[in-house]
């Protein structure tokens, strides 16, 4: 009998064992894992790190505003079979040259079980998550133009990512199993540096730690620096050879943090900080 599948993170995730719980729960119940959380705090490298781990292929639906369920099943490419009608191809008197798979239909026809991975689900249109609930539940699905059931082999382990742009509906999660990531905690979070900067100086990440966590508490702030944020801010430190120095105020009042481009990204946060800075260094 073979030992089910478990996922015990890797040496490339830092995995909280709430979220190590959620995936393995969605292995048990062979149900879609639905994952929250705000932007840059690893839902889509999750399922990489998932795949990689369990030594399962990945397939990725990179979902867009304008994408349609019926894309990740298939599509007829009506358009390419009148153009080669008009030219007398013989592709045209065998339909399925034009039927073009979607993910979905190739992790449904893979030999082996596959990782899925449907990125960003609510950027689509609100009905998009209700035109797949029949498919990803009974894994199965009908193509009308050669009249073929297209039943999986195995079912996937499906991941869905949504940062919360739109609610999903009710229906569709009754059929998933749930987990939110939470920001990290800065013990996390040094752990999750340490595997991305193992040499990085303790006194430096110290400090940039405490300016990061600083900054996402300014209250106001329309986008809050993300994990992935920090990580290219650490970089640029390390390039430039900036010392843990320049990031603190002799005086411990607030200064605007060197580089901090890679932390805040619109006007608005820029401005609002540095008149919080302005008007620390007055009450001086």
């Amino acid at each position: 009998m073979n030992k089910p599948l478990r996922f015990e993170g890797s040496e490339q995730y830092v995995a909280t064992s709430d979220l190590k719980l959620a995936v393995n729960a969605a292995l048990t119940l062979q149900r879609p894992l639905l994952i929250k959380g705000e932007p840059g705090t690893g839902k889509t490298m999750l399922a990489e790190e998932v795949a990689a781990a369990l030594k399962m292929p990945l397939l990725q639906w990179h979902i867009k505003s304008t994408t349609k369920a019926q894309q990740g099943l298939y599509e007829y490419d009506a358009v390419s079979r009148l153009r080669d009608s008009q030219l007398g191809d013989e592709r045209v008197r065998d339909i399925q040259n034009y039927i073009v798979r979607g993910v979905l239909w190739q992790a449904f026809s893979s030999d082996e079980p596959v990782v899925l991975l449907i990125d960003e689900i609510d950027k689509a249109d609100i009905e998009f998550p209700n035109d797949l609930l029949r498919e990803i539940d009974r894994m199965e699905f009908y193509v009308y133009e050669t009249r073929e059931m297209v039943r999986a082999k195995h079912r996937p382990l499906v991941i869905i990512t949504s940062n919360n742009e739109k609610e999903l509906p009710d229906a569709f999660l009754r059929r998933c199993f749930f987990h939110y990531i939470k920001f990290p905690d800065a013990e996390t979070m040094q752990q999750i540096v340490d595997v991305h900067f193992p040499t990085l100086k303790k006194d430096l990440l110290a400090q940039a730690l405490e300016t990061f966590y600083q900054l996402r508490e300014v209250p106001g702030l329309k986008k809050k620096p993300s994990t992935s944020e920090l990580l290219d801010w650490l970089k640029l430190l390390l390039a430039e050879d900036i010392p843990p120095e320049a990031l603190r105020s002799q005086d411990q009042k607030a200064i605007v943090p060197p580089l901090h481009g890679a932390l805040l990204k619109n006007e608005q946060d820029v401005h609002l900080f540095e008149r919080l800075v302005f008007m620390s260094r007055n009450n001086r």
